[in-house]
């Protein structure tokens, strides 16, 4: 069974597809979700036969977020293929993820809330080569851990 795990949370963009959990193979690109994700899912569905999705649905760029959520819930819901959800600390090594300005989001005891660091924190997420370990979260909508501003 083919499995598709998207991090769109920060660029690049990065793509996995999983068979028996194990990375079969990986995709990475530059740009914004909005333009790249469509084309990106257009070429994987034509090559892989995914049985199932998961995203990163929080914290990180709430747009590519938002995007991404409706984007694989509507083929989600067109080809009847669960979707899962999974925070963005799993492919970080859970070091702090930019929220806004010198906030950054850190996950503590399970409860992912803002910091304020004064120096830049390098921004790169991973894709694991097993994804059996990922806490997926049948509640797959987007999680929003700060309010608009």
């Amino acid at each position: 069974m083919h499995k598709l795990l998207i991090i769109s949370i920060a660029s690049p963009l990065l793509a996995g597809v999983y068979k028996d959990d194990n990375l079969l193979k990986t995709y990475s690109v530059e740009g914004k979700a909005s333009k790249e994700l469509p084309l990106l899912l257009q070429t994987i569905l034509l090559e892989f036969d995914i049985k199932q999705f998961i995203y990163v649905n929080s914290p990180g760029s709430f747009m590519a977020i938002k995007i991404t959520y409706v984007t694989l819930k509507t083929i989600s819901l067109i080809r009847n293929i669960p979707l899962f959800a999974v925070d963005g600390f799993a492919f970080n090594e859970n070091r702090p993820i930019k929220a806004v300005g010198k906030l950054y989001f850190i996950k503590e005891d399970g409860t992912i809330r803002t910091k304020k660091f004064n120096d830049m924190m390098k921004q790169e997420y991973l894709l694991p080569q097993k994804i059996s370990h990922l806490s997926l979260s049948v509640d797959a909508q987007p999680k929003y851990e700060i309010p608009a501003v």
